[in-house]
């Protein structure tokens, strides 16, 4: 549990190591479509981390990279292809992003630092905590530049929720300094509760 939270907090891939960020701004001008690419991290990150640890005492050091991302395209692959047979629409939308998972740096950077030397449960946890943490972050990231961007959140051609009107949607939100200036805020409040949060336990334990 306590590997779990770390991903959620203190080493979130996105607010905290910012790793794997192209990505990130690339797919969150649309709630579906960061739903989905988190997802799809989630089950890369987890699978792919659970095959390494098991076979982390046969793997080869000096060629251990190459077989890393011969597991995680295995696993992109099954992503890739059900996701184009079950949701063509969000398969389109993510794109190249989809077979890009492959070189993510959060998939990959977890498979050499955690999972090649860590027993199989705890590389789970360290897989879907990361990859959880993952998910929360950018969705929360494509809700607020999708809302403001647009003026409403759409998923499957349902719409959620809209604003007025006679709101006009700002165009730059949607844009990558929008998706900058936005990710920015969620860095410094995610900080500010971090210390907020250490604060307490240093007094707690004083």
């Amino acid at each position: 549990m306590r590997t779990f939270k770390q991903g959620l907090s203190i080493e979130n891939p996105l607010t905290v190591l910012m790793i794997g960020l192209c990505a990130t701004l690339a797919v969150s001008t649309q709630v579906q479509g960061a739903l989905f690419m988190g997802l799809a991290v989630i089950f890369v990150l987890t699978m792919s981390n659970t095959i390494i640890s098991v076979f982390r005492k046969a793997i080869p050091n000096e060629v251990r990279i190459p077989i890393f991302i011969v597991v995680i395209a295995s696993f992109v692959t099954i992503v890739d292809l059900t996701m184009k047979a079950f949701v063509p629409g969000v398969y389109q939308f993510l794109g190249i992003w989809i077979p890009l998972i492959v070189v993510n740096c959060v998939i990959l950077g977890r498979a050499e630092a955690f999972a090649y030397h860590n027993r199989v449960s705890l590389a789970v946890a360290d897989g879907l905590g990361m990859g959880v943490g993952y998910w929360i972050v950018i969705v929360v990231l494509a809700f607020v530049r999708e809302f403001i961007g647009t003026g409403k959140i759409v998923i499957f051609d349902t719409t959620l929720m809209a604003l007025p009107s006679g709101y006009a949607p700002p165009g730059l939100v949607l844009l990558f300094p929008g998706a900058f200036f936005i990710f920015g805020f969620m860095i410094a409040a995610t900080r500010a509760l971090s210390d907020r949060a250490a604060r307490r336990r240093k007094v707690a334990t004083s």
